[in-house]
């Protein structure tokens, strides 16, 4: 049997309650509830980050995004927009990379949002092909503006740009149609190297707003657009793995299921479930998120997993599963949960802290089932929740444990001294530097003849 072939999915948006298996009521996901029967749920993964740069850069590279200066961006922006001249350092070493080097055919399909300037696109990351929108399905020119700050209008982006390796095939591609397209090139390349190991990346647009789908999902949808959103990832799934089992495949292959950070939570049908906060928060709606593995005879079907596990886990452990070694030259903050994965009896979480942050600021810290805040919006706070008592983070519970909170600051102040803590000032010591380059430009350019912007003028102006 050769290498085992690795698919990893990864949602834009999708909150901790968005799932069948997570409880949701709402949105229809029969193939991923089916894969969670198949395989194992994870109730306590986090996202390294609660909004997507930082979150995407922290699980190609195992690490937290402050160590690879992938807290803020342009400006103070915190995620990476169309033409910025910074991105994922070249010289960072992808989860892509290390499998690639090892022989495996790489691919991401879908969204990256870690650079859009060639130094660092995909294919300079480790993945020998790629398709898709490099950044949020929102960068563009639409039609309608979902983005709440008005200071930020559409006009004020470049057209959304589909990309192939390093190419512009499509602007402002029909986003109704992109998902579609999307799985179409994802069971091609199963296809073609279903006889050698392969790892594919399928980065969905959706459920990131503005949300667009074929018209027959909104009709079946019980949660609005949302959930027809979320149907076209399950849809997508259910091919995925349909096409593992047709090609024979099926028993070779680990298939993971995860979001990028919690839902926005804002009234477009998403759901953290339990979880108070959401997106671009460091509560817990904002970073811990769905986490699905599903590897016939090697995961155990039907199992939940407890134990506290994050996005920066990913590379270290497919690097096991590839059988490769991580790098040895750098610190790489995740750790191999292959043993939890599979079930071993006794295994406990690899980690002894777990740090909250947000941009460059240290906001909260968990270490077991305790959960400090320290910080919100810039301002200080003390908060301490029982996360095994308390998962909606509602009764606090400082003042009654002084040792403990003694104890997770100790934790804190050694996290500042090694990445940093903005908030205070504190530059990490073991932090590396961001990509730059010079001269930077968007990959389009706003053109009023382009035929699809004639058209929108005319559906949506002229009647």
């Amino acid at each position: 049997m050769t290498a085992p072939n690795i698919i990893l999915i990864n949602c834009d948006d999708l909150g901790y309650g968005d799932l069948g298996a997570y409880g949701s009521t709402v949105n229809n996901t029969p193939a991923l509830d089916r894969m969670a029967r198949e395989g194992m749920r994870f109730t306590d993964f986090y996202m390294a980050s609660p909004v997507c740069s930082p979150s995407r850069g922290a699980m190609m590279t195992g690490c937290y995004p402050p160590r690879i200066s992938f807290g803020d961006f342009v400006d103070g922006a915190v995620v990476l927009f169309p033409g910025d001249g910074i991105g994922l350092n070249p010289d960072e070493i992808t989860i892509a990379r290390l499998l690639q080097n090892a022989g495996y055919s790489t691919k991401l399909v879908g969204k990256w949002h870690c650079g859009d300037q060639s130094e660092f696109l995909p294919t300079s990351h480790g993945f020998d092909s790629y398709l898709g929108i490099p950044f949020s399905n929102d960068h563009g020119r639409q039609v309608r503006d979902p983005n709440p700050k008005p200071e930020i209008k559409f006009r004020d982006h470049p057209p959304l740009p589909l990309v192939k390796d390093l190419d512009v095939i499509a602007q402002q591609p029909d986003q109704a149609a992109i998902t579609e397209r999307y799985v179409a090139e994802a069971t091609a390349f199963i296809s073609e190297n279903k006889e050698q190991p392969f790892f594919l990346y399928f980065a969905h647009m959706h459920v990131h707003v503005p949300i667009y789908t074929p018209e027959h999902l909104q009709r079946e949808s019980n949660n609005g657009i949302y959930g027809a959103g979320v149907a076209a990832i399950d849809w997508s799934v259910d091919v995925i793995l349909n096409e593992l089992s047709s090609q024979g495949i099926d028993d070779n292959t680990v298939v993971i299921f995860t979001s990028d950070n919690g839902s926005r939570a804002r009234g477009e049908g998403g759901s953290n479930g339990p979880l108070r906060g959401h997106k671009g928060e460091t509560w817990e709606g904002g970073q811990r998120v769905p986490f699905i593995v599903r590897w016939p005879g090697k995961v155990p079907e039907n199992q939940v997993c407890e134990e506290l596990s994050t996005g920066m886990d990913v590379m270290p452990t497919l690097a096991s599963i590839a059988g490769i070694d991580v790098p040895k030259d750098r610190v790489i903050d995740g750790h191999d949960i292959t043993p939890l994965m599979t079930g071993q009896d006794g295994e406990a979480t690899p980690w002894d802290d777990f740090f909250y942050y947000k941009q460059r600021d240290l906001e909260a810290v968990r270490c077991g089932k305790w959960k400090l805040h320290i910080r919100k919006n810039g301002i200080n706070i003390n908060e301490l929740y029982d996360l095994d008592a308390d998962i909606g983070e509602t009764n606090n519970v400082y003042s009654e444990n002084p040792e403990i909170v003694a104890d997770l600051y100790k934790r804190i102040e050694r996290s500042r001294r090694d990445i940093g803590d903005a908030a205070v000032g504190i530059t990490g010591e073991n932090v590396r530097p961001i990509g730059r380059v010079s001269n930077p430009k968007p990959l389009t350019e706003y053109d009023p003849t382009y035929p699809y912007f004639m058209a929108e003028y005319d559906k949506h102006h002229r009647g």
